[in-house]
């Protein structure tokens, strides 16, 4: 065990059985896992959101995407969602709800905590037609799954390829990532995927599925967030002005394309963090100090204190 594991584990606490970590600096890289090794995969859960807003980007940049495009432009959508800006799909502004799916998936929520059931199961075509009955209210700062959902989806239909491809072919190629992807299935799990578990310790589904895939879909290993965290941190991972903050969020945070930047123990940290059904994580880059760390555990017991904790000391160092 190398003293980043030895360190987290004393932040994280004994709860924690299964973990991931990596940790960059200016010196160089440091990666260790407890229970699994350093290629098993992980769920990142809604750190995926700051890889959407990187890929919206990186189409913007491209010219697949104009700047002002309009999710009806890109998906087959009620006209009330056509008119929202992909911008404001990136920045939580669109005035959607978290969820679509109204009473049934308050009831897969319960199945969620009940049994531990993904509650995710539609495939992209299900995802549209769960539309209609979405209500567009005020534009104001509201966290939003559906909203990235369908920012991910609206990016790979620009590109003519599904969203999973998208992470392959412009994430993890350009960055030599080799266990970083998206299943939609759980058929798709590699080997090494670690396996989820609920605040007792129970297994539980993952989180494997088409429509929710741009959200809170993409899996990873300590190795290949090692190497994320120093595209980050020298701006050299596909789509990188999406860690710049643009709008005004919650609080003293703001928030650039699905990534938010604001004081954390004293310091000013661009970051994400993530929950599924059997996973918590945090990615996170001090940007002033160049370090960044990422912590997953297989747990639904937050890591974002101790993710904090070990991103202060490494700049302190």
């Amino acid at each position: 065990m190398t003293p980043l594991a030895a360190r987290a584990g004393d932040l994280l606490g004994p709860r924690h059985t299964t973990f991931v970590a990596a940790l960059v600096t200016p010196h160089g890289a440091e990666t260790d896992a407890v229970g699994t090794d350093v290629h098993g995969d992980v769920e990142l859960g809604s750190v995926t959101k700051g890889i959407t807003g990187m890929l919206w980007r990186d189409a913007v940049s491209r010219g697949e995407v104009a700047e002002e495009a309009l999710l009806g432009d890109l998906l087959d959508v009620p006209d009330a969602l056509g008119q929202i800006r992909l911008a404001s799909l990136a920045t939580h502004s669109a005035g959607l709800p978290r969820l679509a799916g109204g009473s049934e998936m308050l009831g897969r929520t319960w199945a969620l905590w009940r049994s531990g059931r993904n509650p995710y199961r539609e495939d992209l075509g299900g995802l549209l037609a769960q539309l209609e009955d979405v209500k567009v209210r005020r534009p104001k700062p509201a966290y939003s799954n559906l909203g990235f959902e369908l920012l991910g989806h609206a990016v790979a239909a620009a590109a003519g390829r599904p969203y999973a491809d998208l992470v392959t072919q412009r994430i993890a190629e350009p960055l030599g990532l080799v266990d970083t992807y998206v299943p939609t299935s759980v058929a798709q799990l590699r080997p090494g995927a670690v396996t989820p578990r609920n605040r007792a310790g129970r297994s539980v589904e993952p989180w494997s599925n088409e429509a929710v895939a741009p959200a809170g879909g993409v899996r990873s290993s300590a190795a290949d967030l090692a190497v994320l965290l120093r595209a980050m941190l020298d701006r050299t991972i596909p789509g990188a002005d999406a860690l710049d903050p643009l709008a005004p969020f919650v609080g003293r945070m703001r928030i650039g394309a699905g990534w938010l930047t604001g004081p954390l123990l004293r310091r000013t940290v661009t970051w994400h963090n993530g929950g599924t059904g059997g996973f918590r994580s945090f990615v996170g880059i001090d940007r002033d100090h160049g370090v960044g760390i990422a912590l997953v555990s297989s747990t639904t017991r937050s890591v974002d204190r101790a993710a904090a904790r070990l991103l202060a000391e490494a700049g302190d160092a």
